[in-house]
Parts: C-alpha cells; sequence; structure tokens
C-alpha cells in the first residue's frame, strides 16, 4: 500500500533547544520522498527517523535563512557518499543561487549524483509527476521565500456493487477505466469522482495571499506558528505567524489536518499552541509537532 506520511525532523525556530532540533520535513507520497527545510543537524535526525539519503527525490528550501537551509550541505555530501542511484532535484528560491552554491560546495568532496537545481522564481507549477503536482506560491518574509504545495491529481473510485451489476469483471474493469465506455456501460455509471490528496508547507511568512492560496482545501498543512497570540507584534514585525492566525487560515481554507511547528525558544510549554488554535475556531484534527513525530495523511474523503 502506497505511504503518505509527515516524517518531522526538528521544529525550532532561529535557534535548537534542549528538545527541538532545527527545522527538518521529510514527506513521503507514495515511492518518493520530499525533504522539506533541512536546518542544521537534518542529517543526523535523519539518522534517528530512520530516513536514508535513498529516501530522498526532492530537497526543497522555503528561504535562506540558517534554520532552515544550513543543513543543506550535509544532506548533499551524504546524497553523494551513499550514491543514491536516481536524480535528486533541488528547488529553493532563484535570488538564493549563490546561497545554494556556497552550501552545496561548502566542503571539498566527491560528487556522484546528479543533484538537478530547480530555482524557483515565481508563482506556478515546479513539477508534475503521475502522483502529484508540485507548486509554488510567494510568502511575506524580510528574505524572499516560498511555500510548496503537492496535489494529487483528481481520478475516479471504482464501485465494485455497480461493476458486478452491469457484469464488468476482471481485465474488463481496466479497459473500462481507460476508454470510458464498455459494452455500453460508462465509467460514471459505475465510479464516482475522488478528489487527490492535497499537502502544504508554510514556513516562515506574515498573513499574505500565498499562505492562503497553499492552504486552500488541503488534507494536511503543515504551518508556522513562531508566536502565541500575545507576542503578534513580534510576529508581523519579524515576518511570523502566531498560533492563532495560523489555525484561522486553516479553519477559513477548510483544512482536515493542521500541523504547528517553528516554534521560538521563548515558549517551554507547547500546550499553549494548541489552546490558542481551538480558541481560534479550528475544529479538525490539530497537531503541535514534536521532533521524530510521524503524521499520516488523513484518510480520502468516503
Amino acid at each position: 500500500m502506497s505511504v503518505r506520511e509527515l516524517v518531522v525532523l526538528g521544529t525550532a525556530s532561529q535557534v535548537p533547544t534542549r528538545h527541538r532540533n532545527h527545522n527538518g520535513y521529510l514527506l513521503r507520497w507514495d515511492g518518493e520522498g520530499l525533504l522539506f527545510d533541512p536546518g542544521e543537524g537534518t542529517q543526523r535526525q535523519m539518522l534517528r527517523a530512520g530516513v536514508a539519503a535513498h529516501d530522498l527525490n526532492r530537497i526543497c528550501v522555503t528561504h535562506f535563512h540558517g534554520d532552515h537551509s544550513l543543513g543543506l550541505a550535509g544532506v548533499i555530501q551524504r546524497i553523494n557518499l551513499d550514491r543514491v542511484p536516481h536524480p535528486v532535484t533541488a528547488h529553493y528560491p532563484a535570488s538564493g543561487q549563490h546561497f545554494f552554491e556556497r552550501l552545496r560546495y561548502a566542503t571539498a568532496y566527491r560528487e556522484t549524483v546528479r543533484i538537478a537545481e530547480a530555482p524557483v522564481a515565481a508563482d506556478g507549477e515546479l513539477a508534475r509527476t503521475p502522483s502529484y503536482t508540485l507548486e509554488a506560491r510567494r510568502l511575506s518574509h524580510p528574505v524572499e521565500s516560498f511555500g510548496y504545495r503537492v496535489t494529487e491529481p483528481d481520478g475516479r473510485r471504482m464501485l465494485p456493487e455497480r461493476l458486478a451489476a452491469l457484469g464488468v469483471r476482471g481485465p474488463e474493469v481496466g479497459v473500462l477505466q481507460r476508454t470510458g465506455e464498455l459494452r455500453g456501460v460508462t465509467l460514471d455509471e459505475v465510479s464516482e469522482f475522488r478528489r487527490g490528496q492535497r499537502f502544504a508547507f508554510v514556513m516562515d511568512t506574515r498573513l499574505c495571499d500565498g499562505v492562503h492560496a497553499l492552504a486552500d482545501g488541503c488534507d494536511l498543512l503543515v504551518i508556522e506558528s513562531t508566536f502565541l497570540d500575545e507576542d503578534e507584534r513580534l510576529a508581523t514585525d519579524h515576518g511570523h505567524l502566531t498560533a492563532g492566525q495560523a489555525a484561522r487560515v486553516a479553519r477559513d481554507a477548510g483544512v482536515r489536518h493542521l500541523v504547528l511547528t517553528h516554534f521560538s525558544q521563548r515558549y517551554g510549554d507547547p500546550t499553549a499552541f494548541e489552546e490558542q488554535a481551538r480558541a481560534a475556531g479550528f475544529t479538525g484534527e490539530l497537531t503541535v509537532a514534536r521532533d521524530l513525530l510521524r503524521v499520516p495523511l488523513p484518510p480520502r474523503h468516503p
């Protein structure tokens, strides 16, 4: 069965703490792995979480502040050391090309793997595979920042009872799916619409159009909540969100499972983040992220 889950490698904002590593998030999507914002220490967190370099197909960096990108050097060198047999693509803000190059070649090592550079310069589609489309949206932060969204293509769910009633069985089901009609039986008669699953990754940003576009209709939204609501002025000044702001975004966007992360070191107890998110009116599934947590995508809509 296909695996779709988020592996949280780190949850700290700006500096690590005794209990929080710098950022790092792996999305397992069927047979691929998308690594988001590998901060310092990500390589070690991957080891602790049972994530191998061979699991990585894409690296997606939202922006070039150190807590989101200093781990790039180690991750890229590990990909080469382990001779990952498949291509790996790196997405990152085009304005940070010089930072990416410095991190990629921070020290001497032998390059054995082709890492394709795919810098992001504007909103839009970045990649399309049979399993998903990867898109980016510009965010609002003191340095250029982009959020990412993974969307499965919409499809059809076959209805076994209708297939049996109309005498469609075995290999004929595949023929009907490909052609849309078989012996007068149409695909619409024996199936129903199945919305593709949706995941979004929103890091350092103020409230902006990009945040809402990324979150819209998501099954799983990973979003920064650096500050509590009483520190909203600090959040705005530094280009961040509060727990209540993040939760209201998720509420209004119809998010099914909200994951709050990227916590300031000033807060030791994560309970208040959940309390403020609930007070903001979010009623869906809610997770206050912690290091090495695994979060599955919600089951498909019935």
